[in-house]
């Protein structure tokens, strides 16, 4: 007799981590992929439910979101195990299956709440079917004013690896990625100690020129911030962070795919450069996605969100409520990459950029069984986190 949480789901093509398998199945105990193989392979002695999926399906690994503050009315800043769990409930049905929970600039006490709470949230035990929180993104406050954007001016603090090391200790050591302007840091003591106790810096928020970034990447600097936004451009005589994120192979680069943050064409100018090498696809979404247009807050501010666009009173842009799955069709529409390579830089990169590919970012024996089912217009008709469903078109979230 077959345990319910054994399954094979089958007549798939499945982008897997060696390859395309046109009309493939997978094999399903627990939480856990046990194995993968085309379908005149397959051997079932009553030991797995089969699930047949209609239509002309993909499956592709889930994505994974390194920078996301709130969904569906929710935000890391709300400081509580509910908001958190409106998080990991919502955000499968855009076909995320992991995220860092990712706070903003605001007053030490706020940000040491949020972090004590997702950190008691993670220590607690996360429930398969849902989004897993594989850690927390502190961005802000160790950033420039003059490149805040919609971090709040008065919150920004001088980077201290006192107040960072006070931050890690609350959050029971959850923070993965801490986005930090480098010139901010002046000896950056802190880039140093960021690298050293195996946490991502990432250059954000900041007027660093070029030669500056060179040396914060030789100080442990191996991430960028959404590319672009809120950080010095490309000119020929300063070619400054974008050129660095264009240049040097040591990082790792976020873009917001949604033609908002960055138009298309720029888009498509940076995948050329950066490659699926080194590309991360992020939402930087705000509380407002999946809901209606609206003013809702952020950081303490006011956010106007209409059509799309999330923007703060004097029109400057304000996270977003772009949805992964249409950044993974945005990247392919926009700069004409290949599915796979859309999978390599929604997946496989944040994966192994925190350190998780052993068990995440690819369809593979062995690895978490998380896992997008895609109709033929690239939507989520289903997803799957440690093999149980999380979300089914028609039948919303679990």
């Amino acid at each position: 007799m077959s345990s319910p949480d054994n399954c094979i789901i089958k007549n798939l093509r499945i982008y897997a981590e060696n390859g395309i398998m046109k009309n493939g199945f997978i094999k399903i105990e627990g939480e856990t992929i046990t194995e993968i193989g085309e379908m005149d392979r397959l051997q079932n002695n009553g030991e797995y439910r089969e699930i047949s999926i209609p239509g002309n399906v993909s499956v592709i690994p889930g994505m994974i979101d390194v920078h996301i503050h709130g969904v569906k009315g929710a935000d890391t800043m709300d400081a509580s195990i509910e908001a958190l769990e409106t998080m990991t409930r919502a955000l499968p049905q855009e076909g995320t299956t992991s995220f860092l929970a990712t706070t903003m600039t605001e007053s030490k006490e706020k940000i040491e709440k949020a972090l004590i709470k997702t950190g008691e949230y993670i220590e607690a035990g996360q429930e398969r079917g849902k989004a897993e929180i594989l850690g927390i993104h502190l961005e802000g406050p160790f950033i420039n004013s003059g490149k805040a954007g919609a971090q709040p001016l008065h919150h920004i603090a001088k980077p201290s690896v006192e107040m960072f090391d006070s931050w890690q200790q609350a959050s029971r050591n959850h923070i993965k990625l801490v986005t930090i302007a480098p010139e901010m840091d002046e000896e950056h003591t802190v880039i140093r100690h960021l690298k050293k106790n195996g946490v991502v810096a990432s250059a954000g928020h900041s007027a660093a020129g070029y030669d500056e970034m060179g040396r914060a990447i030789e100080s442990g600097v191996s991430h960028v911030t959404h590319l672009f936004n809120q950080m010095t451009g490309l000119h020929h005589r300063e070619p400054g962070i974008v050129g660095a994120a264009f240049n040097r192979r040591e990082l790792m680069v976020e873009l917001i795919a949604d033609g908002i943050h960055v138009r298309p064409e720029a888009v498509e100018i940076a995948f050329q450069q950066i490659t699926e090498e080194r590309m991360i696809l992020i939402t930087d979404s705000m509380r407002a996605k999946c809901l209606k247009n609206g003013r809702y807050d952020l950081g303490g501010q006011m956010v106007t969100v209409k059509d799309g666009m999330a923007l703060l009173d004097e029109d400057t842009l304000a996270g977003s409520v772009l949805e992964m799955k249409s950044a993974f069709q945005n990247i392919q529409k926009f700069t004409g990459c290949s599915m796979e390579e859309a999978i390599r830089i929604t997946s496989e990169n944040p994966a192994r950029q925190l350190g998780v590919f052993d068990r995440k970012g690819s369809i593979a024996a062995g690895k978490d069984a998380d896992l997008v089912i895609l109709d033929e217009h690239m939507d989520v008709l289903m997803t799957i986190c440690k093999g149980k469903t999380a979300y089914m078109r028609g039948g919303g979230t679990k």
